[in-house]
């Protein structure tokens, strides 16, 4: 029926898309919730900026990539010099995904059938890495 999205941080919920959201940009039967992608979703990235040690973020994709708010946030974060840990829808085209695959200092993972049973393990081996060098 559509996307749910929860600001860990605080606990806040609302709707990403749904197929009942009666106004929005629409992917496939869906309709962005911008209100909620705004105040929930964007709030939560500049929450966790100015308030985290690891910034993460599920997920930057074409529903996410309507929000100018959303797009600001996640610029900060990759600029805040805090561990990002984010995924990126593998279709998604727009400037800030060009601009996230071409730093000097990300590492893009695809999650794929070999390895989405380990992937985490190695995730958690970086970030606790970069938790360490930045102490």
């Amino acid at each position: 029926m559509g996307f749910e999205m929860v600001d860990f941080s605080t606990g806040r919920r609302g709707w990403l898309a749904h197929v009942s959201q009666p106004v929005g940009p629409q992917v496939s039967k869906y309709r962005v919730n911008l209100e909620d992608l705004d105040n929930i979703g964007a709030k939560a990235v500049r929450d966790a900026v100015a308030n985290a040690q690891i910034i993460i973020i599920d997920e930057i994709g074409p529903m996410e990539l309507f929000s100018t708010r959303f797009k600001e946030a996640v610029s900060d974060a990759l600029n805040s010099h805090k561990a990002v840990l984010g995924t990126i829808h593998f279709k998604a085209q727009d400037p800030l995904i060009q601009t996230i695959k071409a730093m000097e200092d990300a590492e893009i993972l695809e999650v794929n059938y070999e390895n989405r049973q380990s992937l985490h393990n190695l995730i958690i081996d970086k970030v606790t890495q970069f938790l360490r060098e930045t102490s």
